[in-house]
Formats: C-alpha cells, structure tokens, sequence
C-alpha cells in the first residue's frame, strides 16, 4: 500500500480529520495521507456503501482504504478489514463496505478483535481504526478472525439503490443507481419533476434540469449553472422512479 486515503463523513472543518491525519503521520510517516472525501452525509453508511465502488473506480489499486462513517462508535459493531483486488479497507461493520465487498468475489473478510490499550468512546476513526490501518501497514500483529461476506450488516442490501446518496457542494444530487443499468430513454420522476436524460451540463438550457452518467459511473441529478437540490427541492435520502 502506497497511500492512505480518508473516506469520512467528519466535515471539512473541526477537528476530526486533523486528528487522524497527525495520527496516522506520527504512526506511519513515510506513507502519504490523501483526504478522498469528507463530507459523506453524515450517520449514514447506507448511503456511503453505495457511493464507495464509484469512488474507487479509477483509483490506484495500491491503496488502503481508512472508512469512518459511524453512527455506533463504542457499541458493539466490530472493526472490519477488506481485502480486494483494487485496495483494502478499514471500517465498522455497518455496511459501509458491504457493496465493495460485494464487488470483488476473491476480497477477503476479517473481523479486528485487537483493541488498542487507549480507547475513546466516541472517536474510533482516531482511536481504533488508524492504528489498525497503521499496524496493517507496518506488518505488525492484528488479532483477527476471517468471516464471510454474508455475515456482515447489509449483506442482503440490493445491487442499486434509488435514492439520493450524495449532495456535491454544487448541489448535484448523486444517485446509488449504477449509470450502466439505465439507457438514456429513461426518465427520472423525483417529487413534481420528470427528468430526461443530457450527456452532460451544455446539453440543456441554463436552469433547466436533467439526469446524465456522471464520472464516477452513477446516475445524477443536475441543473445546468443551477442548484439541482434547491430547485427540485430534493435532499439526501429522497427516493424516485423511473419510466419509459
């Protein structure tokens, strides 16, 4: 693994990114740390999972994956490590990388039972998940247990999900639909609004708004020069249907 790359939903302000990043420099300073996102919608896993194969699509496979989105911080969900063909991933067992899991049929599951001397309540992604990356990384002992993919939260989630999962500060509306599932005849109802399908923001008249394959291989929802989530009055885990 040649970077680390931070996939949260901490904000980009406040403390919480920071942290980890000065730890995982005092614990592994010679590997570079890469904030990928940090501004995944905030206690939901469920629209991150979703999110998490686009993501990584067209990434450097010699990457560790270090994956915080959690609600449960200091019950009972376990810590998890997948090991794929195009990275591997630190994270709650939540279903958080239950669709990347699921992408791969050679990844390999383990549950992490080794827990640091110092642990915080509510800060893993600092306190438990950085140091595993860390160990992990430097080759040192990690008490763990492999499991199968069909023992983790969310195994039995669908392949695709119609919902919002992602709002980009342009207010593009990211979808948990794979843009490869959809031919461009198909229009998106999302409230009181039927969208067709551009290829792209120039394809339509200023204001108006249309669904297009976006670069990450996900249907989205956009307004060209415009809010997509102000004008249709959408917002993250709002559902819609299709048609024709």
């Amino acid at each position: 693994m040649k970077r680390i790359a931070l996939v949260t939903d901490f904000g980009g302000t406040g403390p919480y990114v920071g942290q980890l990043r000065a730890v995982l420099h005092n614990l592994v300073p010679a590997i570079p740390v890469i904030d990928l996102i940090s501004d995944l919608p905030p206690f939901h896993p469920e629209f991150a999972a979703y999110l998490l194969p686009a993501l990584i699509r067209d990434l450097p496979s010699d990457t560790l994956y270090l994956c915080v989105v959690d609600p449960g911080v200091g019950g009972d969900r376990q810590a998890l490590i997948l090991q794929t063909e195009k990275g591997t991933f630190i994270g709650p067992d939540n279903g958080l990388l239950t669709l990347v899991a699921r992408a791969f049929p050679d990844a390999r599951l383990h549950v992490v039972h080794w827990r640091p001397a110092r642990l915080s309540a509510s800060f893993h992604g600092r306190d438990l998940f950085a140091p595993i990356a860390a160990k992990l990384l430097l080759g040192e002992a990690l008490e763990t247990a492999e499991i199968d993919r069909s023992q983790i939260v969310g195994a039995d989630w669908p392949e695709d999900c119609q919902r919002i999962i992602y709002s980009d500060r342009y207010g593009n509306l990211m979808t948990g639909l794979r843009a490869s599932q959809l031919d461009s005849a198909i229009q998106i109802q999302i409230k009181a609004h039927q969208l067709r399908f551009a290829r792209t923001f120039c394809e339509v008249p200023v204001g108006q708004g249309f669904w297009y394959k976006n670069s990450f291989g996900l249907v989205e929802l956009a307004v060209n020069q415009g809010r997509a989530d102000q004008v249709l009055g959408v917002r993250t885990g709002d559902v819609f249907s299709l048609s024709g």
